[in-house]
Protein backbone atom coordinates (compact mmCIF):
# COMPACT_ATOMS: atom_id res chain seq x y z
CA UNK A 1 0.00 0.00 0.00
CA UNK A 2 2.67 2.46 0.84
CA UNK A 3 3.72 1.99 -2.76
CA UNK A 4 0.41 3.02 -4.01
CA UNK A 5 0.36 6.43 -1.91
CA UNK A 6 3.07 7.00 -4.33
CA UNK A 7 0.54 8.02 -7.10
CA UNK A 8 -2.31 9.96 -6.08
CA UNK A 9 -4.42 9.55 -8.76
CA UNK A 10 -4.35 6.19 -8.34
CA UNK A 11 -5.74 6.38 -4.75
CA UNK A 12 -8.33 8.66 -5.85
CA UNK A 13 -9.83 6.31 -8.60
CA UNK A 14 -9.20 3.06 -6.30
CA UNK A 15 -10.91 4.97 -3.89
CA UNK A 16 -14.14 6.27 -5.60
CA UNK A 17 -14.79 2.37 -7.08
CA UNK A 18 -14.37 0.89 -3.87
CA UNK A 19 -16.80 3.16 -1.96
CA UNK A 20 -19.00 3.45 -4.47
CA UNK A 21 -19.13 -0.24 -4.91
CA UNK A 22 -19.78 -0.25 -0.88
CA UNK A 23 -22.54 2.12 -1.22
CA UNK A 24 -24.03 -0.31 -3.63
CA UNK A 25 -23.28 -2.95 -1.87
CA UNK A 26 -25.37 -1.91 1.14
CA UNK A 27 -28.35 -0.96 -0.94
CA UNK A 28 -28.45 -4.71 -2.37
CA UNK A 29 -28.25 -5.98 1.64
CA UNK A 30 -31.01 -3.97 2.27
CA UNK A 31 -32.88 -5.39 -0.45
CA UNK A 32 -32.53 -8.90 0.43
CA UNK A 33 -32.68 -8.06 4.34
CA UNK A 34 -36.34 -5.90 3.62
CA UNK A 35 -37.16 -2.46 4.66
CA UNK A 36 -36.18 -1.70 8.79
CA UNK A 37 -38.58 -0.73 11.29
CA UNK A 38 -39.29 2.04 12.78
CA UNK A 39 -37.35 2.39 16.18
CA UNK A 40 -34.65 0.46 13.81
CA UNK A 41 -34.26 3.23 11.86
CA UNK A 42 -33.83 5.71 14.50
CA UNK A 43 -31.29 3.53 15.85
CA UNK A 44 -29.40 3.28 12.17
CA UNK A 45 -29.54 7.43 12.12
CA UNK A 46 -27.62 7.71 15.46
CA UNK A 47 -24.66 5.12 14.17
CA UNK A 48 -24.78 6.74 10.76
CA UNK A 49 -24.60 9.97 11.51
CA UNK A 50 -21.83 9.77 14.05
CA UNK A 51 -19.76 7.50 11.81
CA UNK A 52 -20.04 10.55 9.59
CA UNK A 53 -18.68 12.63 12.39
CA UNK A 54 -15.77 10.13 13.14
CA UNK A 55 -14.69 9.76 9.24
CA UNK A 56 -14.82 13.61 8.71
CA UNK A 57 -12.95 14.32 11.77
CA UNK A 58 -10.56 11.37 10.42
CA UNK A 59 -9.90 12.92 7.32
CA UNK A 60 -9.50 16.29 8.54
CA UNK A 61 -6.63 15.24 11.24
CA UNK A 62 -5.16 13.48 8.43
CA UNK A 63 -5.03 16.53 6.24
CA UNK A 64 -3.71 18.49 9.11
CA UNK A 65 -0.46 15.25 9.56
CA UNK A 66 -0.06 15.92 5.90
CA UNK A 67 0.11 19.94 5.76
CA UNK A 68 2.40 19.78 8.49
CA UNK A 69 4.72 17.62 7.11
CA UNK A 70 4.65 19.62 3.95
CA UNK A 71 5.42 22.78 6.11
CA UNK A 72 8.66 20.99 7.64
CA UNK A 73 9.71 20.26 4.33
CA UNK A 74 9.61 23.89 3.23
CA UNK A 75 11.17 24.87 6.30
CA UNK A 76 13.88 22.73 6.08
CA UNK A 77 14.56 23.71 2.40
CA UNK A 78 15.11 27.19 3.64
CA UNK A 79 17.40 26.24 6.01
CA UNK A 80 19.72 23.75 4.19
CA UNK A 81 20.00 26.86 1.36
CA UNK A 82 21.09 29.27 4.87
CA UNK A 83 23.39 26.90 5.57
CA UNK A 84 24.81 26.77 2.28
CA UNK A 85 25.19 30.08 1.78
CA UNK A 86 26.24 30.73 4.99
CA UNK A 87 29.32 28.29 4.65
CA UNK A 88 30.48 29.50 0.97
CA UNK A 89 30.62 33.54 2.83
CA UNK A 90 32.89 31.73 5.83
CA UNK A 91 35.03 29.52 3.67
CA UNK A 92 36.66 32.49 2.60
CA UNK A 93 37.98 33.15 5.60
CA UNK A 94 40.11 29.87 4.82
CA UNK A 95 43.81 29.77 3.09
CA UNK A 96 42.79 30.99 -0.49
CA UNK A 97 43.61 27.44 -2.07
CA UNK A 98 41.47 25.51 0.27
CA UNK A 99 38.43 28.13 -0.21
CA UNK A 100 38.46 27.92 -3.62
CA UNK A 101 38.48 23.91 -3.78
CA UNK A 102 35.62 24.34 -0.97
CA UNK A 103 33.64 27.31 -2.69
CA UNK A 104 33.81 24.77 -6.59
CA UNK A 105 32.36 22.00 -4.27
CA UNK A 106 29.73 23.85 -2.74
CA UNK A 107 28.59 25.21 -6.25
CA UNK A 108 28.47 21.46 -7.22
CA UNK A 109 26.86 20.49 -4.04
CA UNK A 110 23.75 23.20 -4.14
CA UNK A 111 23.45 21.93 -7.73
CA UNK A 112 22.53 18.30 -6.86
CA UNK A 113 20.39 19.27 -4.01
CA UNK A 114 17.91 21.59 -6.56
CA UNK A 115 18.16 18.18 -8.77
CA UNK A 116 16.49 16.31 -5.40
CA UNK A 117 13.86 18.65 -5.10
CA UNK A 118 13.29 18.50 -9.05
CA UNK A 119 13.66 14.84 -9.98
CA UNK A 120 10.45 12.29 -10.08
CA UNK A 121 12.33 9.50 -11.11
CA UNK A 122 13.51 6.77 -8.19
CA UNK A 123 17.04 5.63 -10.36
CA UNK A 124 18.11 9.13 -11.33
CA UNK A 125 17.42 9.70 -7.20
CA UNK A 126 19.54 7.06 -6.38
CA UNK A 127 22.57 8.66 -8.53
CA UNK A 128 21.83 12.20 -6.99
CA UNK A 129 22.39 10.62 -3.69
CA UNK A 130 25.43 8.82 -4.31
CA UNK A 131 26.77 11.96 -5.60
CA UNK A 132 25.59 14.12 -3.31
CA UNK A 133 27.37 11.53 -0.54
CA UNK A 134 30.40 11.63 -2.41
CA UNK A 135 30.35 15.80 -2.29
CA UNK A 136 29.98 15.69 1.42
CA UNK A 137 32.50 13.49 1.66
CA UNK A 138 35.12 15.57 -0.05
CA UNK A 139 33.81 18.66 1.54
CA UNK A 140 34.41 17.56 4.92
CA UNK A 141 37.50 16.18 4.61
CA UNK A 142 38.78 19.36 2.99
CA UNK A 143 37.82 21.21 6.16
CA UNK A 144 38.70 18.68 8.37
CA UNK A 145 42.29 18.56 7.06
CA UNK A 146 42.83 21.99 7.18
CA UNK A 147 41.35 22.47 11.17
CA UNK A 148 43.46 19.51 12.14
CA UNK A 149 46.81 21.38 10.59
CA UNK A 150 45.83 24.87 12.02
CA UNK A 151 43.69 24.34 14.91
CA UNK A 152 42.24 27.96 14.97
CA UNK A 153 38.69 30.00 15.85
CA UNK A 154 38.61 30.61 12.45
CA UNK A 155 39.12 27.05 11.09
CA UNK A 156 36.43 26.11 14.46
CA UNK A 157 34.28 28.58 12.74
CA UNK A 158 34.22 27.02 8.99
CA UNK A 159 34.30 23.26 10.01
CA UNK A 160 30.69 24.55 12.23
CA UNK A 161 29.34 25.48 9.30
CA UNK A 162 30.30 22.52 7.29
CA UNK A 163 28.73 20.67 10.14
CA UNK A 164 25.55 22.75 9.66
CA UNK A 165 25.72 21.74 5.78
CA UNK A 166 25.60 18.77 6.31
CA UNK A 167 23.03 18.27 8.93
CA UNK A 168 20.72 20.31 6.94
CA UNK A 169 20.64 18.21 4.43
CA UNK A 170 20.22 14.57 7.24
CA UNK A 171 17.12 16.64 8.37
CA UNK A 172 15.65 17.63 5.27
CA UNK A 173 16.23 13.97 3.94
CA UNK A 174 14.13 12.54 7.58
CA UNK A 175 11.54 15.22 6.89
CA UNK A 176 11.09 13.47 3.05
CA UNK A 177 10.71 9.97 4.53
CA UNK A 178 8.59 11.49 7.40
CA UNK A 179 4.78 10.32 5.89
CA UNK A 180 1.50 9.61 7.32
CA UNK A 181 1.71 5.76 8.41
CA UNK A 182 0.18 2.67 6.91
CA UNK A 183 -1.70 2.16 9.47
CA UNK A 184 -3.46 5.75 9.77
CA UNK A 185 -4.32 5.08 6.27
CA UNK A 186 -5.59 1.58 6.40
CA UNK A 187 -7.83 2.89 9.73
CA UNK A 188 -9.41 5.63 7.19
CA UNK A 189 -9.83 3.32 4.52
CA UNK A 190 -12.07 0.81 6.48
CA UNK A 191 -13.79 3.71 8.04
CA UNK A 192 -14.91 5.13 4.41
CA UNK A 193 -16.11 1.76 3.08
CA UNK A 194 -18.02 1.57 6.64
CA UNK A 195 -19.77 4.77 5.75
CA UNK A 196 -20.26 4.33 2.67
CA UNK A 197 -21.91 0.79 2.77
CA UNK A 198 -24.48 2.38 5.55
CA UNK A 199 -24.69 5.14 2.91
CA UNK A 200 -26.58 2.61 0.99
CA UNK A 201 -28.04 0.12 3.43
CA UNK A 202 -30.22 3.20 4.93
CA UNK A 203 -31.22 4.30 1.43
CA UNK A 204 -34.42 4.02 0.30
CA UNK A 205 -33.45 3.59 -3.13
CA UNK A 206 -30.46 3.92 -5.55
CA UNK A 207 -29.74 8.11 -5.99
CA UNK A 208 -26.98 10.58 -6.52
CA UNK A 209 -25.68 9.94 -2.94
CA UNK A 210 -24.55 6.75 -3.93
CA UNK A 211 -22.00 8.92 -6.09
CA UNK A 212 -21.34 12.17 -3.74
CA UNK A 213 -20.21 10.63 -1.01
CA UNK A 214 -17.79 8.42 -2.31
CA UNK A 215 -16.39 11.25 -4.94
CA UNK A 216 -15.65 13.60 -1.88
CA UNK A 217 -14.00 11.02 0.06
CA UNK A 218 -11.59 10.00 -2.66
CA UNK A 219 -10.85 13.70 -3.69
CA UNK A 220 -9.93 14.07 -0.12
CA UNK A 221 -8.04 10.95 -0.11
CA UNK A 222 -6.48 12.34 -3.45
CA UNK A 223 -5.72 15.92 -2.21
CA UNK A 224 -3.82 14.22 1.33
CA UNK A 225 -1.71 11.89 -0.23
CA UNK A 226 -0.90 14.31 -3.17
CA UNK A 227 0.55 16.67 -0.09
CA UNK A 228 2.25 13.63 1.57
CA UNK A 229 3.88 12.62 -1.31
CA UNK A 230 7.56 14.75 -1.73
CA UNK A 231 8.56 13.50 -5.27
CA UNK A 232 5.14 12.23 -7.18
CA UNK A 233 2.33 14.85 -5.95
CA UNK A 234 1.52 17.76 -7.75
CA UNK A 235 1.94 19.68 -4.71
CA UNK A 236 5.65 19.84 -4.09
CA UNK A 237 8.19 21.95 -2.43
CA UNK A 238 9.71 24.32 -4.77
CA UNK A 239 13.26 24.81 -3.60
CA UNK A 240 13.29 28.23 -4.35
CA UNK A 241 15.40 29.67 -1.12
CA UNK A 242 18.14 27.01 -3.26
CA UNK A 243 17.60 28.22 -6.53
CA UNK A 244 17.68 32.00 -5.22
CA UNK A 245 21.34 31.20 -3.63
CA UNK A 246 22.80 29.25 -6.56
CA UNK A 247 22.30 31.83 -8.51
CA UNK A 248 23.84 34.37 -5.73
CA UNK A 249 26.98 31.94 -6.04
CA UNK A 250 27.08 32.06 -9.48
CA UNK A 251 27.09 35.60 -9.53
CA UNK A 252 29.82 36.03 -6.96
Amino acid sequence: MSSLLNFPVYVCVISFFVLWLAAFSGAFYRKRRGPMEEDEREDFDVVHAAALTLLGLLIGFTFSMAVNRYDQRKNYEEAEANAIGTEYLRAGLLPPEDAAAVRGLLRKYIDQRLLFYTTRDEQPLRKIDSDTTQLQNELWSIIQTRAVAQPTPIAALAASGMNDVLNSQGYTQAAWWNRIPTEAWILLCAISIGCNFLLGYGAHRASLLFIVLPLAVSISFFLIADIDSPHSGMIRVQPQNLLKVSQALDSH
